[in-house]
C-alpha cells in the first residue's frame, strides 16, 4: 500500500530543490545558498525517512515519489554519509528488483565524484568547453559505453548530446 503523505512529502521536497537551482547555477551568492540550505534540509530529512522507512521504493511510495527520494540524494553533495548510506539501500533494493539500476548508477557516480574518484559510467558532467560537454574522468572510458548500457543508460554520445 503506497504512503501518500509521504510520497507528497518527497515530491514537495524536490519541487523547492528545483525552484531554486537555477540560483545554485548562478552567480548570486544568496541563491546559491538557498539552495544549498534546501539540499541539506532534505537531505536530513531523507535520513529520518530512512531511519523510519528504508529505502523508498515504488511500493512504499510510487514510482514518482521513489525517483524523487533519489533525487534528494542525488543533490546531498555535502552529505556524502548519506550518500553511501542510499547507495548500500538502493543497490539492495536493486537487487530486489525494487529500484532502478540507471538511478543507482547515476548516484554511484556522483558519489565517486564528490570523492574525489574517477566516475564508472560518465552520468557525471564537469562543464561545457567550445559548446561540448566534458565528463569528469572516467574509468576505463573505452568501455563505458558498455557499463551505461547494461545498466540501462543511453551511450554517452546521446546523453552529452542533452547537455549540449
Amino acid at each position: 500500500m503506497v504512503n501518500d503523505a509521504l510520497a507528497q512529502e518527497l515530491i514537495d521536497m524536490t519541487d523547492e530543490d528545483r525552484r531554486l537551482q537555477p540560483g545554485a547555477l548562478s552567480d548570486d551568492f544568496a541563491a546559491q545558498l538557498a539552495h544549498r540550505r534546501i539540499t541539506v534540509r532534505n537531505g536530513d530529512r531523507l535520513a529520518g525517512i530512512l531511519d523510519e522507512h528504508g529505502w523508498p521504493t515504488g511500493e512504499l511510495v510510487g514510482q514518482e515519489a521513489a525517483r524523487r527520494a533519489w533525487l534528494v540524494a542525488q543533490h546531498a553533495d555535502r552529505q556524502l554519509d548519506l550518500q553511501r548510506r542510499v547507495l548500500t539501500l538502493m543497490t539492495e533494493a536493486v537487487r530486489a528488483g525494487k529500484a532502478d539500476t540507471a538511478q543507482l548508477a547515476m548516484l554511484q557516480d556522483r558519489l565517486l565524484i564528490n570523492e574525489g574518484r574517477p566516475q564508472i559510467y560518465g552520468t557525471q558532467i564537469a562543464g561545457v568547453v567550445d559548446g561540448a560537454p566534458v565528463p569528469w574522468p572516467c574509468e576505463d572510458p573505452g568501455t563505458m559505453d558498455q557499463r551505461r548500457a547494461e545498466v540501462g543508460l543511453d551511450p554517452f554520445a546521446v546523453h552529452v548530446a542533452r547537455h549540449a
